[in-house]
């Protein structure tokens, strides 16, 4: 779904829906905590609502992995009617997450060299997901550095290393969080992956499940432009911190004056 290319699929029916595969990796034996001290994980009710909802309520969200993450600014929404979403023909193999119970995450390989994931949405059986494009990372940056390479390794003219570019992304966060194949599937929710609530926001699970911002903290300002890489389709529904400089594509001038 990353650049709103489809991959290859079979249609599918429930009759014949594979098997949901079971995430296989766990936690390594030396990590960092799995989420800073005090954050409170988002539990598994709140990625079962309409998808849109999720992707704007996710920008400002606390994502790690096995103690490497930030702070999530970045997303795009994809819905199980949508011919961009890797769902839209039927349940495969490949795609078998998406059909599967909500706040999983859906891992996808692309262009035979990058992984991006996804978080499942909605009721089971609907496929659909919310990308995560870009984080502004904040826990393990020397891990991150490690992993993303030279590229990442130092600043221009010996300047210190610029963190804007170890997760402006949806190839980069992944490659610097850790994640790969062996991570589809895992829930949101318990170690070695947590998806936090914005600071001062309420835990999201009452009435419309959608109560993030009852809290004290600042909250992120969010505008929405067309999604990345979807020729032709309109749809608003990427949705940025528009204060962040960590975005994977700048925001237009007149965008971000709003």
């Amino acid at each position: 779904m990353s650049g709103g290319r489809r991959p290859a699929s079979r249609p599918g029916g429930s009759a014949s829906r594979p098997r949901v595969p079971a995430a296989a990796a766990g936690p390594s034996t030396d990590r960092s905590p799995v989420a800073p001290p005090g954050s409170p994980v988002l539990p598994a009710a709140f990625y079962d609502r309409p998808v849109l909802k999720v992707a704007r309520d996710l920008v400002g969200c606390g994502f790690f992995f096995d103690g490497v993450g930030g702070r999530i600014v970045e997303t795009e929404a994809y819905a199980h009617d949508d011919p961009c979403c890797h769902g839209f023909r039927g349940c495969t193999e490949r795609n078998a997450v998406m059909f599967g119970p909500p706040g999983h995450l859906y891992v996808y390989f692309t262009y035979g060299m990058h992984f991006c994931c996804n978080l499942v949405c909605e009721e089971e059986g609907r496929a659909a997901a919310v990308l995560l494009r870009a984080i502004e990372p904040t826990h393990g940056l020397d891990v991150m550095r490690r992993r993303r390479g030279p590229i990442a390794a130092g600043g221009r003219d010996g300047d210190a290393p610029d963190t804007r570019v170890l997760c402006s992304g949806p190839a980069k966060l992944t490659q610097a969080l850790g994640i790969g194949r062996e991570q589809n599937g895992l829930p949101a929710w318990r170690e070695p992956l947590v998806v936090t609530q914005q600071p001062g926001g309420a835990a999201a699970g009452g009435g419309d499940r959608g109560g993030m911002r009852a809290g004290t903290g600042p909250a992120p300002r969010i505008v929405t432009t067309p999604r990345i890489g979807v020729g032709g389709d309109t749809a608003p529904w990427r949705f940025v911190d528009a204060d962040s400089r960590f975005l994977s594509r700048p925001l237009p001038r007149s965008i971000r004056g709003r």
